[in-house]
């Protein structure tokens, strides 16, 4: 039986700012996420299953997807909890705003590699996370691959 790949797409809404940042993105800003979540694997054979012929549930994919990410960072802001952006995310926090501190500089590109540890840990164990990829504007993206991480 072949390897098939299936992707699943998804979008969120997300401010953040980067501490120490030397250019406009210092400041408290969001960008609307596009993320695609690759997986790899091999069809049900059982006839007998009502997933036969699927890699896995495209709904099955979604439910992970949106409870582990979508679900936490849609219309939340993002910020460095090692940095005095913790202050301001109090302040935040204690208005009643969605604020998420993650233990590093919130880029694409350590967004797309928690986003991998998160959904890799709920897939079931003969589907394989093969790559995200995570667009935060029209022309600007952070990819992860499988591959490149063993």
């Amino acid at each position: 039986m072949s390897n098939i790949r299936i992707t699943k797409q998804f979008s969120f809404e997300t401010g953040h700012a980067l501490y120490g940042y030397d250019g406009k993105c210092k400041n408290v800003h969001g960008h609307s996420y596009k993320l695609s979540v690759t997986v790899i694997g091999q069809p049900i054979t059982d006839t007998s299953n009502v997933k036969f012929g699927m890699v896995i549930d495209f709904s099955d994919l979604k439910k992970i997807v949106k409870e582990e990410i979508v679900d936490i960072f849609d219309h939340a802001t993002v910020f460095n909890q090692n940095t005095p952006h913790i202050e301001l995310a109090a302040e935040l926090k204690s208005r009643g705003h969605h604020v998420i501190l993650v233990e590093y500089q919130p880029t694409s590109e350590n967004m797309v590699t928690d986003f991998a540890q998160k959904i890799k840990s709920r897939l079931p164990k003969d589907i394989l996370l093969h790559s995200l990829k995570l667009q935060e504007t029209e022309t600007s993206f952070a990819e992860w691959y499988a591959s490149d991480n063993e």
